[in-house]
């Protein structure tokens, strides 16, 4: 473990004329790759500026046959976006030395998340991930005396957070109505509009280098959000690849100026009672352009408890979920990484537990 935290920290992307061992990635099954977004595998897009019925029907298709989506109409500014990619290019492109001082500790900093270190073999990229709500405290470990770079980069930070949690809650309501949630309920209903209000907010900066060798490495590992839904900003390089079902295969999602991409998280499958998929994803690395992503990661407060809501429940159906909270399924998903098993199937409700909910007495 450790000489693997020890390649992450030392090796220099840019100046790497191969793949070192240490980043050639093999463990991933081998499932057809689909480069053109097209036909039957044309990755679905929202347009939020389409307030009908037809919008809430197109989420609802994408959230139960592909586990994620374009969304275009959103009304994030693109120039916003535009500097937001740019402040990120500027941060990974600092010294190491500057880097290493927000070396990750616990949740938090530049290195590579925990779940990455279940892994054999190390990912072509640099990260740093952050609580949304305190910018400014944790970037001062990046620029310990202040100053403009800074100060730059905090205000476009907390402004994209700004923008990103208001459109996080109109999101909410789009897989509320796909549900057959009316919009009274959306705003009455004690559940709906807990987690409305108490959703809490990760952030984290990805950039791919350019690699000399792309096909011998990963820019991130196959694997689901945890959390309920993602909103990703990535650059004009495509990069992010959703699993198809039926058969499996991967998808390449699109760049597209402006469009943010949803995926669906594991939580998010519970509270619909899977109607709404989680969707495995991996980004690949590009060997002429670095490319950038921002994972927005929306979850519950780590102690709420998460279970089918009513309404996701089909009439004849039962609850397929047992209730969960994050920190408990985070548990049970890291005991997972690198089993045949998922996290999610450790949660199905089993039939002896459907038969003694309905046994006499037991209620």
């Amino acid at each position: 473990m450790a000489s693997i935290q020890n390649a992450a920290a030392t090796l220099d992307f840019l100046a790497a004329k191969c793949v070192p061992e240490s980043h050639v990635w093999t463990e991933q099954k081998d499932y057809p790759v689909v480069s053109e977004s097209a036909g039957h595998d044309a990755v679905p897009v929202v347009d939020m500026g389409d307030a009908t019925d037809y919008a809430i029907a197109a989420v609802a298709r994408s959230a139960e046959e592909w586990g994620g989506f374009l969304l275009v109409g959103h009304g994030v500014p693109i120039e916003l976006l535009t500097r937001v990619e740019e402040q990120i290019k500027g941060l990974f492109a600092l010294p190491a030395l500057e880097k290493e001082r927000a070396a990750r500790g616990g949740g938090y900093g530049y290195g590579v998340p925990p779940y990455i270190l279940s892994f054999s073999k190390l990912m072509w990229s640099e990260g740093y991930t952050f609580s949304a709500d305190d910018v400014r405290s944790e970037f001062r470990r990046i620029w310990p005396n202040g100053g403009d770079d800074y100060m730059r980069f905090c205000d476009v930070m907390e402004e994209f957070h700004k923008e990103m949690r208001a459109l996080s809650k109109k999101v909410l309501d789009m897989f509320y109505k796909a549900l057959g949630i009316s919009a009274d309920h959306i705003a009455n209903g004690e559940v709906e509009s807990q987690i409305r209000d108490t959703m809490t907010t990760t952030m984290h900066l990805n950039m791919y280098p350019k690699c000399p060798e792309p096909e011998r490495a990963m820019g991130l590992a196959p694997h689901t959000d945890s959390g309920f839904f993602t909103l990703i900003l990535q650059s004009l390089v495509p990069g992010l690849q959703l699993l198809r079902r039926g058969p499996e295969r991967w998808v390449t999602v699109p760049a597209m100026p402006g469009a943010l991409a949803v995926v669906i998280g594991d939580l998010l499958h519970v509270l619909t009672n899977g109607r709404f998929h989680s969707v495995l994803h991996r980004a690949i690395v590009n060997q002429d352009h670095e490319r950038v992503s921002v994972p927005y990661f929306l979850g519950p407060p780590k102690d709420m408890k998460v279970a089918p809501l009513p309404a996701a429940i089909l009439p004849g159906r039962k609850a397929a979920f047992r209730s969960v909270t994050w920190r408990e399924y985070m548990v049970v998903r890291e005991k997972m990484f690198g089993k045949d098993s998922s996290a999610l199937a450790m949660l199905r409700v089993t039939e002896d537990e459907r038969d003694a909910e309905l046994a006499p007495g037991m209620n």
